[in-house]
């Protein structure tokens, strides 16, 4: 009887394999990141406007002024200071920003980011 040949690493086909596998999470992380950190911006300044917004001598206008500025100052792009909802309920002022960003991944496959969770009450201050 012969002894098999032990095998050490990996063919060629299976290092391809992870390769291809490596490289595409690469370049989903290199297109989506910049709306990520597009969000993280916009989170701050939502945060921010909300946390130092006095009811008694600010009105709704003086929000969107505020966040115009922000957004041009933070050079933000990817969401309009007129898309961000400013409104009244039950006596309180809430500011919300959610919105959708789409990112072309390759050819005509796009991926969708939903940022749901922009939506603070304005007035009150807040930790993160």
């Amino acid at each position: 009887m012969k002894l098999r040949q032990q095998q050490s690493g990996m063919s060629f086909l299976g290092m391809l394999t992870v390769a291809i596998m490596v490289g595409f999470f690469v370049m989903c992380g290199l297109k989506m990141g910049p709306s990520y950190f597009e969000y993280f911006s916009i989170r701050d300044v939502v945060t921010r406007v909300a946390a130092e917004y006095d009811p008694a001598t600010e009105s709704i206008g003086d929000i969107r002024r505020k966040l115009s500025n922000l957004f041009n100052t933070n050079q933000i792009y990817g969401l309009k200071p007129g898309d961000v909802e400013v409104f009244r309920k039950d006596g309180k002022t809430y500011i919300d920003a959610s919105y959708e960003a789409r990112v072309p991944l390759f050819g005509n496959i796009d991926v969708m980011i939903k940022f749901d969770d922009l939506q603070r009450e304005a007035g009150i201050r807040r930790s993160s």
